[in-house]
């Protein structure tokens, strides 16, 4: 007798792995680094870890098996702190290779005030990821106090669509954010984990040997 398939509630898709990687010098980032890989384990079929972008310095191509890249850093004078641009740096070999290019990627930053100049570090970490040919996902979450919802529980209170920002207050502990910003950290990783899938993987290589065969010159 032939055997007859089981249907499924849900399709049959193929995991997805997503690095989260950031530096925290006191915590603050690595908390909401842990809750944005909460919500990306929301998403069914999705492989979400937390990796220190100072352990990634000596073996930045461990970053090839993965399908997309979060990166998060405290914003330091309106940029990234030095360990996570080293780590930045570290990675020349992949973008001489384009071995990033396709996948897909994301950021976040963290401050002690309100705004903190983060914009400016989400934007570099947008041109280090166009620069690697990567496809950026943005934050679409509307601010939920223009609703109602009391500012410190809404989620994008701080207003960002580039990336995600929170805030901490200078010399808070590690855990000491809004449920605000708690929430849109599960809610900005579950959309990242989300669009990882709606857009599937793409291999780099493969893009590479189609820039090759297709003899564009400048």
């Amino acid at each position: 007798m032939k055997a007859t398939a089981i249907p499924s509630d849900r399709p049959v898709r193929t995991p997805r792995r997503l690095a989260i990687v950031y530096h925290s010098a006191h915590g603050h980032t690595e908390h909401i680094a842990s809750h944005i890989r909460a919500g990306a384990r929301e998403v069914p079929d999705v492989v979400a870890d937390l990796l220190k972008a100072e352990d990634l310095t000596a073996t930045p191509a461990d970053l090839i098996a993965y399908d997309g890249l979060v990166l998060g850093s405290p914003t330091y004078l309106g940029g990234v702190s030095g360990p996570f641009k080293h780590f930045m740096d570290a990675t020349g070999p992949l973008w001489r290779t384009q071995r990033l290019r396709g996948k897909l990627a994301a950021a976040f930053t963290v401050s002690s005030l309100p705004s903190g100049d983060k914009q400016s570090t989400l934007m570099s970490l947008f041109v280090f990821c166009m620069q690697h040919g990567m496809v950026w996902v943005g934050n679409p979450l509307l601010p939920e106090q223009h609703r109602g919802v009391p500012e410190a529980e809404a989620a994008n209170r701080l207003g960002s669509w580039s990336g995600l920002m929170a805030q901490s207050a200078h010399g808070a502990p590690a855990d000491a954010f809004s449920s605000g910003d708690v929430r849109t950290a599960r809610l900005f990783g579950r959309h990242v984990a989300e669009t990882l899938h709606r857009l599937g993987g793409v291999e780099a290589g493969s893009l590479v040997a189609a820039s090759a065969t297709a003899g564009v010159s400048a």
